[in-house]
C-alpha cells in the first residue's frame, strides 16, 4: 500500500497530524500498534485541555480525533512497524507481514516516563501515583505529597506543586542535585518543600490510594514512611527511539531533534509530539505539533 503520508503512532500528535493532513488532501495512513490516544487514553480525567470545563476522560480524548481524521479520509492500521526505511523515495515502512511506501513520514511514537520500580507502583497509577505534576497536581490541592527525583523537573514540580500543596517533599537518593542551582536555591527558600536526601522509595502504603510512601534513608539504613497523597515520579523521560535511534539525529536524551516545522534531519521526515526535543510534554503542545508537521509535510509532497 502507499500513502502521500504515513504517520508512526497514534498518540494526540500521531491523530491530529492525520487530521491536518487528510484534510489538506493527502492520503495518510497512520501506524498504531495497540490503540489510539497513547498515553493519554491511560488518563482518568484530563482538565487542562482547552474547550472541557468539566474536564474530558483521557480515551475520550484519542478516540474523538480519530474520529474527527476518518471523518476526511484518515487510515489507521492497527500494526506496529517493524523498521524504517527513511532515506529512500518512495520511503519505506516495514510490518510483519508487508511492506507499505509513503512520500513523507511522520514519526509520533512518544516517550515514556520512567517508573521507579517498585511494589504496586502500576496498580496505583492515577490513584495518587502520577508522573505528571503539570497534568494531575491540581488534584491534590491541598495535601501533602512527595516528588521523586533530582534533575530540573523534579524541582520544577516540587515548585509547581508548593502553590497549593500543603507539602511537598522531594525524595532524592543522592545528597547533591542535578538541577540548576537556581532551581535548587528557590525551592530551598520556599517554605512548604523539605528534602529527604541519599533516600530511596521502597513501597506504597494504602489499599486503593496512595495514603503514604515508605522510603529507606541510604546512611542510616531506616525506613519511615511520609504520609502523601500524592507521589509525583520525575526520574526521567524515555522517548520511544529505538525504531529510529541510527537513522534521524537524537539529542542527548535520545529525543528527535526538530525545527521549528517539525523537520528532522531527513528531507521528507518529521517528528511531532513527546518524542522530539519539545519544552513541555503535554496534549496541547503534542496536537500542535501534529499540525505543524502535517503541514509542513504536505507542503514537502506538492514539492516532490
Amino acid at each position: 500500500m502507499h500513502s502521500d503520508i504515513a504517520i508512526i503512532g497514534g498518540g494526540p500528535a500521531g491523530l491530529t497530524a492525520g487530521l491536518y493532513a487528510a484534510r489538506g488532501g493527502a492520503s495518510v495512513t497512520l501506524y498504531e500498534e495497540l490503540f489510539p490516544g497513547g498515553q493519554i487514553a491511560k488518563t482518568p480525567l484530563v482538565e487542562n485541555y482547552p474547550g472541557f470545563p468539566d474536564g474530558i476522560v483521557g480515551y475520550e480524548v484519542g478516540s474523538t480525533i480519530q474520529k474527527q481524521a476518518e471523518k476526511f479520509g484518515l487510515k489507521v492500521e492497527y500494526a506496529g512497524a517493524t523498521g524504517l526505511v527513511l532515506d529512500e523515495t518512495p520511503k519505506r515502512i516495514l510490518l510483519p507481514d508487508r511492506e507499505d511506501t509513503a512520500k513523507a513520514v511522520i514519526l509520533c511514537m512518544g516517550a515514556h516516563a520512567r517508573s521507579l520500580g517498585i511494589p504496586r507502583e502500576d496498580e496505583l497509577t492515577g490513584a495518587g501515583v502520577s508522573y505528571c505534576a503539570t497534568c494531575d497536581g491540581a488534584f491534590f490541592k491541598g495535601k501533602a505529597v512527595a516528588v521523586i527525583g533530582g534533575g530540573d523537573t523534579a524541582i520544577s514540580d516540587a515548585l509547581y506543586l508548593s502553590r497549593f500543596c500543603t507539602s511537598v517533599t522531594v525524595v532524592h537518593r543522592r545528597d547533591e542535585f542535578r538541577a540548576a542551582s537556581v532551581l535548587v536555591e528557590k525551592s530551598k527558600e520556599t517554605p512548604n518543600i523539605q528534602f529527604a536526601l541519599s533516600c530511596i522509595p521502597l513501597s506504597f502504603t494504602g489499599e486503593k490510594q496512595v495514603e503514604g510512601l515508605e522510603i529507606l534513608d541510604k546512611k542510616t539504613s531506616i525506613a519511615r514512611v511520609l504520609p502523601v497523597s500524592g507521589v509525583f515520579v520525575a526520574v526521567g523521560i524515555k522517548p520511544q527511539t529505538d525504531l529510529v535511534k541510527d537513522l534521524v539525529t537524537l539529542n542527548e536524551g535520545g529525543s528527535i531533534v526538530t525545527d521549528e516545522l517539525m523537520k528532522t534531519n531527513i528531507p521528507g521526515v518529521y517528528a511531532a509530539g513527546d518524542i522530539r526535543n519539545t519544552p513541555l510534554r503535554q496534549v496541547i503542545t503534542a496536537c500542535a505539533d501534529g499540525a505543524v508537521a502535517a503541514t509542513a509535510a504536505l507542503e514537502f509532497i506538492a514539492c516532490h
